[in-house]
């Protein structure tokens, strides 16, 4: 069976990844269930670079363990960006007011600094880049993009992070109204991850899977 380490501590991330990933054959774990306690320095200008950075430092980590050397590490990096803003706060999303503000607070300050902007200025869309380290060193990228738009105030109580502020005009709800599935389905990880998944599937990785596996 693929093993695969998610490179992060956000338990809402992983959580997301292992319902996407729900319909493969791996044992699909976090860095800590791995034993893995390293960090990236992520300064990279995009996020795909960050993610890279991630995927390649917590590999480094597992090939130097027995048991999971031959796990295959998968980083995301992922944010909001939004035009009213010059792209703010993109590859800054997590870090945006400070590490450890509240997404309430956060969510509040984006809101408040699109006053006045009509709905048809305040496009936005969440990123999603996806690297992975395979056991060969090899790594394999993607990326995934949900478009949508600011509103004026939070919505929902589902997702995580900015979700309560990005409106879907073809659903008429914020993401954070969304049923986990159905954000799943149309969400920017939830691309890239489904168009990793074939990456892995297609032949691209031969050896990945076994016949067993498929």
């Amino acid at each position: 069976m693929m093993k695969i380490i998610v490179a992060t501590g956000n338990k809402d991330k992983v959580k997301e990844i292992r319902e996407i990933l729900g319909d493969m054959e791996a044992c699909v774990v976090t860095m800590k269930e791995a034993g893995i306690s390293v960090g990236a320095v992520e300064n990279g200008s995009t996020f795909l670079e960050n993610a890279i950075m991630k995927a390649k430092v917590v590999a480094a980590e597992a090939a130097k363990d027995e048991a999971w050397k031959d796990a295959i590490v998968i980083a995301d990096d992922s944010g909001l960006v939004i035009d009213a803003l010059n792209g703010e706060p993109g590859i800054y999303s997590a870090r945006y007011l400070g590490h450890d503000t509240s997404y309430r607070v956060k969510n509040a300050d984006l809101i408040s600094r699109l006053k006045g902007v009509p709905d048809q200025e305040r496009g936005a869309r969440f990123i999603c880049a996806i690297a992975a380290v395979c056991p060969d060193g090899e790594i394999l990228t993607t990326e995934g993009v949900m478009e949508g738009r600011i509103a004026s105030e939070e919505r929902g109580e589902n997702g995580f992070g900015y979700d309560p502020i990005f409106y879907l005009p073809q659903f008429g709800l914020s993401a954070a109204e969304l049923a986990p599935e159905e954000k799943n389905n149309i969400s920017h990880r939830g691309s890239a991850l489904r168009a990793m998944r074939d990456k892995f599937a297609d032949g691209e990785k031969p050896g990945l899977y076994t016949e067993e596996d498929r």
